[in-house]
């Protein structure tokens, strides 16, 4: 994790490989942009940090954004600006540059979780949002009994909530965001009820995990799921999830305040 992708990216992830068509499975989800809107308050010149595509990024505010994927930056919409090439770790803002700050699905791909943390809190005078994913409770998502291995790989990914907390210091808000039914923002819970769309290699690739396991762990939850879906096995055990109106899995919002 110490140098980055050819890419550019700075994660243990490749961007350059698994973000080609990000933004075709990865559209922001309006149910959960609420929760980042109303955590941002009245801001009105917001720092979104490790920004990708550009997922939830308000449009009714000053946004600056720093992402270091050359990928990931070439597919933000045009009615985005464009992204300055920098990592977390390292902003090149003054202190107190922004009303609030925000990083969404990236936390777990930081070199330096701490300080990227410290920078975004030191470069924001009001509240830093960090939308991810609480580690101990990826196992509540049936997709642990298909393909533990990326759950495994995920929980060892992702930040704890304390210490995201603890990197953010002052007051801080863990929320849990529950996840639509209809959610269009494609990390894996957000199939919770529709299992079919996991089968499509191109859902799968635009969640990291599936890059950290051996190809053969996809070929097997592919082939298991495909043959429950048929025999009924899945609906059996699952299918209340396909009209469940909300799934409330392992998203979390933190709002830290100074």
């Amino acid at each position: 994790m110490s140098a980055r992708h050819q890419d550019g990216s700075a994660g243990d992830a490749n961007y350059g490989v698994i973000g080609t068509n990000y933004r075709r499975y990865r559209q922001p989800d309006p149910h959960i942009a609420g929760f980042i809107l109303k955590a941002l308050g009245n801001a009105s010149t917001v720092l979104n940090v490790g920004a990708g595509a550009g997922s939830y990024e308000p449009t009714d505010r000053e946004v600056t954004a720093v992402e270091p994927s050359d990928s990931m930056r070439a597919q933000r919409p045009a009615h985005l600006n464009q992204a300055i090439d920098g990592t977390a770790e390292n902003l090149p803002f003054a202190d107190g540059a922004f009303h609030a700050s925000m990083a969404t699905f990236t936390v777990h791909q930081w070199k330096d979780l701490k300080a990227g943390l410290t920078e975004m809190r030191r470069v924001t005078s009001g509240p830093v949002l960090v939308l991810t994913c609480d580690p101990t409770k990826l196992d509540t998502f049936w997709l642990n009994d298909y393909a533990p291995e990326a759950i495994s790989v995920e929980a060892s990914r992702y930040p704890s909530m304390d210490g995201i907390a603890a990197g953010l210091g002052g007051s801080v808000d863990i929320l849990p965001v529950p996840i639509p039914l209809a959610c269009t923002d494609g990390f894996s819970e957000a199939y919770y009820g529709r299992p079919e769309s996991l089968l499509d290699p191109g859902a799968r690739l635009a969640n990291s995990a599936w890059s950290f396991v051996d190809p053969s762990v996809g070929e097997r939850f592919a082939k298991r799921l495909s043959d429950d879906l048929q025999s009924g096995r899945w609906d059996r055990q699952h299918g209340q999830l396909r009209s469940q109106p909300f799934f409330e899995g392992s998203l979390r919002l933190l709002v830290g305040r100074p």
